[in-house]
């Protein structure tokens, strides 16, 4: 089953691969025993998801979280489009294959389609706190050099931390030898990252050795599994008082562009 969904074609850009990438490195390390929510994941993500479970961290001193929810906080991001993602057929066979799991029941269900319009891949965190940043003229130059990059969006992922949220992977095309995410996160006078997780199902309590089992299968199955492939021609900074960006707003539209003269910075609207 696993060769026929992983039919892509053998056209098409090259892309990333997974010894680029730190999805390996930081997979959650399954056989070590059941699934159990560590603490980031229990005072960020299970008050937003599952308020009255008796592990919820409400708060903690030294952190902004009260009930999961924190002073706005803006970021660069890659945006999914949740439709065409829904639109997939192989992700349309990956959820199918969720929803039957033995540990369904311990899924969020509801929060997906509020959050189906801000699927994202966080480039770079914590722009800034409170008020939208401002985009510096040099930002905004570097940006404009880098040309459209394809993408292709695999998964699912569980990792070394938030354990409870499963992700899907980016990777991204490879151009010249190149990352080209890495140059916008230069733009942005930040390292290169190899993390690009889009979050998408939350846990709502830990995992049984069977349900752990069933979860570490279906992340081996899928996981050289193309489910979207799309470019990236633009860039979001999303503003958000939550880890799950329930509540969000789309500050600013980065746009990359490819042969075109570089533009002035444009109004904030």
């Amino acid at each position: 089953m696993a060769d026929r969904q992983a039919s892509a074609a053998s056209d098409g850009p090259a892309f990333c691969a997974d010894g680029e990438l730190g999805y390996r490195r930081s997979l959650t390390a399954f056989a070590d025993g059941p699934l159990t929510l560590d603490e980031p994941y229990r005072l960020a993500h299970l008050p937003l998801v599952a308020p009255n479970h008796p592990r919820v961290i409400a708060r903690q001193e030294g952190r902004s979280y009260e009930m999961g929810v924190h002073p706005c906080v803006y970021s660069l991001v890659l945006p999914v489009d949740g439709a065409l993602l829904a639109d997939s057929e192989p992700f349309q066979r990956l959820d199918a294959e969720m929803r039957a799991a033995p540990f369904a029941a311990k899924i969020a269900w509801d929060i997906l389609p509020r959050r189906s319009e801000r699927l994202h891949a966080t480039l770079c965190g914590t722009l800034s706190t409170g008020e939208a940043p401002s985009i510096d003229d040099g930002t905004w130059q570097a940006l404009a050099r880098i040309a459209p990059f394809a993408v292709d969006l695999r998964g699912p992922f569980s990792g070394n931390v938030n354990r409870g949220r499963i992700y899907l992977r980016v990777y991204p095309e490879k151009r010249d030898g190149l990352n080209p995410i890495h140059a916008v996160q230069a733009a942005f006078g930040r390292p290169p990252g190899d993390l690009y997780l889009v979050g998408l199902y939350n846990l709502t309590d830990d995992l049984d050795a069977g349900e752990t089992a069933a979860l570490a299968e279906i992340i081996a199955r899928w996981w050289d599994v193309s489910l979207l492939r799309f470019t990236v021609s633009d860039l979001w900074v999303l503003g958000a008082s939550d880890d799950l960006v329930l509540d969000s707003q789309i500050a600013d539209r980065l746009a990359l562009q490819a042969d075109a003269p570089i533009p002035a910075k444009p109004p904030r609207p």
